[in-house]
């Protein structure tokens, strides 16, 4: 466990870069004194920003580029255009070659994704990287992942998320042995693909103590917080995001215009403001930023790119965590304790070569 966690900040990452960077650095160093950074961009749009947090200025160190990847570009053309020359990917090699323990950027996803996995490999055992993220349910938080680093995977790959997944939350959360499901169209053991229903054996033989798998669940378990830990393949889980989001963003509407249909329903509003107020709270997307490139041999956090400071902050925190309780070497410690279930069966040419 680092005394110090080292964090990589992309500040020409996101909608507006440098302006909601640093500020939110700031916040977080605040909840975490024991933070110092490495602040990657144009040292024009840094320093003016830098120099309204003092306390925030003392841990930091600038290192300039004036090249940024586009949000609207492809992976192959941000690879092509700005490797090893952008704030994205200099962040993210400053995490390889040890000068920082996490890097953390509002840029552009696929981007992120393909700098990260080419720059940093994939830990052994691991196949592909995969985005997760912290979901608030009605029991508290849950882990879900993938939320769409990449569409579909196998039977090994479904339960490697479930490992790392475990191993996120039992971080994040503090839990000995995290509850796992996996995301089906039902809970019966005869429901789904082939690959989901393959996965489930295996989780099931593995009888990890790391971990608790529970079985299939519906994409309602989410909201109510059944397990600790969801685990998907990209694209249902991107779905799954999207529609949630969705979702509260209409409730808020539906909600505000309800609140101010008629005089009698602004006074009921105004009787209610705190309970409302706490609704909000809890389903602030602000709150729940920060999504994990989980499968990397380094820590990479994405944070949303148009959010807020504060929200940015969140995205700090993520990584602050995981560096400073080693998410790496605990998800290798899973992974090898209990690889021999991992292991992918070889197939029949494979097997009479």
């Amino acid at each position: 466990m680092p005394q110090k966690v080292r964090i990589a900040l992309d500040a020409m990452g996101g909608d507006v870069g440098a302006s909601v960077v640093i500020p939110g650095a700031a916040i977080s160093l605040s909840r975490h004194p024991g933070s110092e950074f490495l602040l990657v961009g144009d040292r024009a749009q840094i320093e003016p920003e830098l120099a309204k947090h003092p306390a925030l200025k003392a841990v930091s160190k600038v290192i300039h580029t004036d090249v940024a990847v586009k949000n609207d570009e492809k992976p192959s053309q941000a690879l092509r255009r700005t490797r090893r020359a952008s704030s994205m990917w200099l962040a993210i090699d400053a995490v390889k070659h040890g000068e920082a323990d996490v890097a953390v950027s509002a840029g552009n996803s696929g981007a992120l994704m393909a700098m990260g996995s080419i720059n940093l490999r994939t830990l052994p055992g691991v196949d592909r990287p995969a985005l997760a993220a912290v979901w608030p349910t009605l029991r508290g938080d849950s882990v879900v992942l993938d939320l769409g680093a990449s569409i579909g995977g196998d039977a090994h790959h479904l339960a490697t998320l479930a490992v790392m997944g475990s191993a996120m939350a039992s971080v994040l959360f503090n839990l000995e042995r995290p509850s796992v499901g996996l995301l089906n169209i039902g809970s019966e053991e005869i429901k789904g693909h082939g690959e989901i229903r393959e996965a489930a054996e295996m989780l099931r033989a593995m009888n990890s103590n790391q971990f608790d798998y529970i079985g299939f669940v519906e994409g309602d378990a989410i909201g109510k917080g059944l397990a600790d830990v969801i685990v998907s393949e990209g694209f249902s889980g991107n779905i799954a995001l999207k529609a949630a989001e969705g979702t509260a963003r209409q409730m808020f509407t539906l909600l505000r215009e309800a609140m101010s249909s008629s005089w009698l329903a602004r006074i009921g509003y105004l009787l209610a403001r705190g309970a409302f107020q706490k609704l909000r709270d809890k389903l602030d997307p602000n709150k729940s930023n920060g999504g994990l490139l989980l499968g990397l041999n380094g820590v990479v956090v994405k944070s949303h790119g148009g959010i807020n400071a504060e929200g940015f902050a969140y995205a700090v925190d993520v990584g602050y965590e995981m560096a400073h309780y080693d998410l790496l070497t605990k998800i290798n410690q899973m992974l090898n304790r209990d690889g021999s279930a991992l292991v992918k069966a070889p197939t029949a040419q494979e097997a009479v070569s």
